[in-house]
């Protein structure tokens, strides 16, 4: 496993980079946004997940996200911000983080964020039910091998946490899912995090789809309560 671990004070980045180093996994440190990038692309963008500062010097770490994700769907990005709000953790996912830790923080507890992100990323939530699915009047596939969401023919980029939570509306079309047992059936019991980030992810997927060619992306608002996919 390879991390990237992007962050400007480097006493934090050093005691990330040990704490990754006693997993066994490979820790490579850049120290601003312009560092992160040029590593990223001299290495291809081979990682399994990237710590990523969000107040860095040159380019920010939103902006980072941002690019990365328009190269790289699937990577988990877990976020460090000294901003606690609940519109800055908003702000963080729209860009496209998977999760988020805020400073100051427990190393243990960034090292255990870490270890569910790459179990989520490697096995663990993509249900096996979910080979192959067809919605949306046939038009969009659902393929777990590949982690990726079809609209007619055409993948649909989304992350790992949008990929799961769609899964999970399209497991059971029409049926209303509450926030909570869409964190607990797509995110799984370790996710940590605001029940309203779902909104976010949903936000997030209806504008991947509209821009797909689908006004307001299938999934309906049940208000009071949660969403649905109108199949």
């Amino acid at each position: 496993m390879r991390i990237l671990i992007v962050e400007d004070e480097k006493l934090i980045s050093d005691a990330i980079a040990a704490y990754v180093a006693r997993e066994k996994y490979e820790a490579v440190c850049a120290y601003d946004g312009e560092q992160a990038l040029e590593i990223w692309d001299a290495e291809s963008g081979n990682f399994d997940l990237i710590v990523l500062d969000l107040m860095l010097p040159k380019i920010s770490g939103q902006e980072i996200c941002r690019r990365i994700r328009e190269k790289n769907s699937s990577v988990p990005i877990i976020m460090l911000t000294a901003r606690s709000g609940e519109s800055d953790v908003v702000e963080g996912l729209d860009a496209g983080a998977n999760d988020y830790v805020t400073k100051p923080f427990s190393p243990r507890v960034l090292m255990a964020r870490i270890r569910a992100q790459l179990r989520l990323q490697n096995s663990g939530n993509v249900r096996k039910n979910f080979t192959s699915t067809i919605c949306c009047d046939g038009r969009v596939e659902i393929d777990s091998e590949r982690v990726e969401i079809r609209k007619d023919g055409v993948p649909v980029q989304v992350t790992k946490s949008e990929f799961l939570i769609f899964s999970t509306l399209a497991s059971r079309p029409i049926r209303t899912w509450s926030r909570e047992e869409i964190i607990r059936s797509a995110l799984g019991d370790d996710y940590e995090g605001f029940d309203r980030t779902v909104d976010t992810y949903i936000k997030n997927l209806r504008k991947k789809l509209a821009e797909a060619g689908h006004e307001n992306g299938w999934i309906s608002t049940v208000h009071g309560f949660g969403y649905r996919l109108d199949s």
